[in-house]
């Protein structure tokens, strides 16, 4: 059967959850993984790069160094806005909000907010990434938004910038991009004089688009029209994928109903989410998670998405023999090298072409709108790594 077929025959039968012997044929269907779109995707040979009118965006590299770009028919960018007017107009049902700012990085996220907005009736600005924190700040102040629509680092400098960001009269704040825990969002309510209930975070990707957001009136992330759920195993992935600890936690794996020019039949997000079920909302049986609590695999996010691959290429144009890890502690990026050659200069120079690897995340550093990447030298003891099992390279904090 045609992927396209299976994914009809889902959204004419099963619009919410699959069951019975719809489950267990979806579930023959082979996992669409990392290694499977670098062999078939992200590649020279994707039939897409001939087609003029595809819109094409461009995220982290690959382990053939190759960078990935992400293709969105016209179909699915009708689709992608419709399914976030849908999401923003749940958001912000009862309010009567006039002003809205979109304060992002690149991507999907940022070209489409002022129009789903001003779809909503609402005067909108929006803030480049490219601009200085002061005149993000500056903004802030004169316009006034009532909404503000941003990332939880971008959040982050703004807090750390401002005296009082209760002055800004900021009424609701959506979120988009890193993950945005419970706490935080309570900390960034209380900074902005809000209750928490009127800061929420939304969750998405580039590939597949909207996902999920948080409904606080369930205490829980719904999905997004056309979204079908499943969670697997880490070590069912890959050999190199250790077991996740908590039996409550899975790796979402995403089928699309409604994406055309990427294969999202059983697409492996490398997000671990806690807690996959579905709960009843108003009378549909809807899935949702409790929580999004870490990405495992190659890719991870500082303001923008960057990948492993991307740093190792860089520390090993630097040092012919070193090991890499990586720590994220929150909305922070730091990466370990072990090598008896990485002299201070030479991790100056790491840190330096690091963070200008991917145009994005660089400029939103000079901004000042993201904390720098911090790359520390050592030795590595293997005495103090033993327990990390087959050569993570990626930690959480």
């Amino acid at each position: 059967m045609r992927i396209k077929e299976v994914i009809q025959k889902m959204k004419r039968q099963f619009p919410w959850l699959l069951s019975g012997h719809e489950q267990e044929e979806h579930a023959a269907l082979p996992l669409v993984s990392a290694g499977v779109l670098e062999s078939y995707y992200y590649t020279d040979a994707n039939p897409f790069l001939q087609v003029e009118e595809m819109n094409r965006y461009q995220t982290s590299g690959t382990s053939s160094k190759r960078r990935k770009t992400i293709f969105y028919s016209r179909s699915d960018e009708e689709a992608y806005l419709r399914i976030k007017l849908d999401v923003f107009r749940t958001i912000l049902e009862g309010t009567r909000y006039r002003t809205a700012m979109a304060d992002m990085g690149t991507g999907h996220a940022e070209a489409t907010a002022v129009e789903v907005f001003r779809e909503l009736g609402m005067e909108v600005e929006s803030v480049s990434f490219r601009l200085p924190i002061e005149q993000h700040i500056e903004r802030l102040q004169s316009f006034r938004p009532e909404v503000l629509y941003t990332m939880p680092s971008i959040l982050d400098r703004i807090l750390q910038a401002s005296e009082n960001p209760a002055h800004y009269g900021i009424q609701h704040v959506i979120l988009v991009g890193e993950i945005a825990s419970p706490g935080w969002r309570q900390r960034t309510a209380e900074r902005l004089g809000i209750a928490e209930t009127q800061v929420t975070d939304t969750y998405g990707s580039i590939e597949i688009g909207t996902i999920a957001y948080f409904s606080h009136k369930h205490g829980r992330y719904l999905f997004a029209e056309g979204i079908v759920a499943e969670g697997v195993k880490a070590e069912l992935l890959d050999g190199d994928l250790e077991p996740l600890p908590d039996e409550l936690e899975q790796v979402l794996v995403l089928t699309s109903s409604v994406r055309d020019a990427f294969p999202a039949l059983r697409y492996v997000t490398y997000d671990v989410v806690r807690d996959l079920k579905a709960i009843d909302v108003d009378g549909i049986p809807t899935q949702s998670f409790q929580s999004v609590v870490k990405r495992i695999g190659p890719d991870l996010k500082h303001g923008e998405k960057i990948s492993i691959y991307d740093i190792e290429d860089v520390v090993y144009r630097h040092l012919r023999e070193a090991s890499v890890r990586v720590q994220v502690s929150g909305n922070g990026l730091t990466v370990y090298v072990y090598s008896a050659l990485a002299t201070p200069a030479v991790l100056n120079s790491i840190r330096t072409d690091v963070e200008s690897r991917i145009p994005a995340i660089g400029m939103m550093i000079q901004a000042k709108l993201l904390d720098g990447i911090q790359v520390i030298g050592g030795t590595f003891e293997d005495s103090q790594n033993r327990t990390f099992v087959k050569n993570k390279k990626i930690f959480y904090t």
